[in-house]
């Protein structure tokens, strides 16, 4: 196993690490809308934006581990509303575009942080040099 770690996704807030790579697939941890440059603040409390954060967060986290988006099997969605999952889902295909993960949406009482929404994935690796 190897642990995955990069400054451009905010850095884990708990005992745990951003993602493990193991036997070619890349297991991350859920990311929230914080901000890579560090502290523990969420960025507004919109889920749009919230939204769009997590995703970039995701994205570099998959990078660091030589994956992608383009290279997730599937994911799972935690929202602290339901009534956010037509905007959520919204972001999340122009996203993806027409790479389709298998995935899961999960309504929670509460998030991290107060968070709107946090996914995690599980995706191949494709590129061995991190």
């Amino acid at each position: 196993m190897k642990q995955v770690k990069t400054d451009k996704a905010p850095s884990a807030i708990g005992p745990y690490s951003q993602a493990i790579v193991a036997n070619g697939i890349v297991y991350t941890s859920g990311q929230i809308a914080l901000t890579a440059s560090g502290g523990d603040e969420l960025l507004q409390e919109d889920v749009s934006i919230q939204t769009v954060a997590v995703l970039k967060n995701l994205q570099a986290v998959l990078e660091e581990a030589g994956s992608s988006l383009q290279d997730v099997v599937k994911t799972t969605i935690f929202l602290a509303d339901m009534n956010d999952f037509a905007t959520v889902n919204t972001i999340y295909e122009k996203a993806f575009g027409e790479h389709k993960p298998a995935r899961a949406t999960v309504a929670v009482k509460t998030l991290p942080k107060n968070a709107l929404v946090e996914i995690d994935a599980v995706a191949l690796v494709t590129d061995y040099s991190f």
